[in-house]
């Protein structure tokens, strides 16, 4: 269940995602059995948020798609498990730099582009939910700070109210911007 490059040894908190994604796969009583049969993680992380530990799981970005499927009812399984942990999920992307010729490369595609993978990064943490605009502010000391506003009818769903300040702190650790997660008002 887990991909690493290159044999790098897996973590025991990644064996122990693991453990937990293959026990739901092989309960009789999950109904997500079938899109869990093909799904893989390569890295997990234990991140600590004010007064609970969120736990980041990464994807390789070719089993995301499976992922997205069955992200709302996986990270609910997940929590279960890991009681006291907010579950975040993140595809594992590539940024390229500028200088990408050097690695042989005729062009360097929109998606690898370090804005382009910061926003989809946005878009995992927040998965289920979905979000509905952003606002960049720029303070008079030239801080900038993203409000980025939540899907109102969300709002009542699986408390996401209660995750807000963790998805702004996980993505502050994985992107090392500031941002403001609010819902819209309908």
């Amino acid at each position: 269940k887990i991909l690493k490059e290159k044999g790098a040894a897996p973590s025991p908190l990644e064996e122990e995602v693991a453990k937990a994604l293959f026990d739901i796969e092989v309960s009789p009583s999950s109904d997500i059995k079938a899109d869990l049969r093909d799904i893989v993680i390569c890295n997990a992380q234990d991140f600590e948020v004010k007064n609970r530990t969120a736990l980041i799981i990464h994807f390789p970005f070719r089993v995301w798609k499976n992922v997205q499927k069955i992200q709302g009812r996986l990270i609910r399984e997940l929590e279960k498990k890991f009681s006291k942990k907010h579950v975040v999920f993140v595809a594992q992307r590539t940024i390229l730099d500028k200088n990408f010729r050097r690695k042989g490369l005729k062009i360097r595609p929109r998606s690898r582009t370090l804005t382009s993978v910061h926003e989809s990064i946005l878009e995992d943490i927040v998965g289920p939910t979905e979000i509905f605009g952003k606002r960049t502010r720029i303070s008079v000391d030239g801080t900038k700070i993203m409000k980025i506003y939540l899907d109102p009818k969300d709002k009542d769903k699986n408390d996401v109210e209660a995750k807000m300040s963790t998805f702004s702190a996980v993505y502050k650790k994985l992107t090392n911007k500031e941002a403001v997660f609010i819902f819209a008002e309908a």
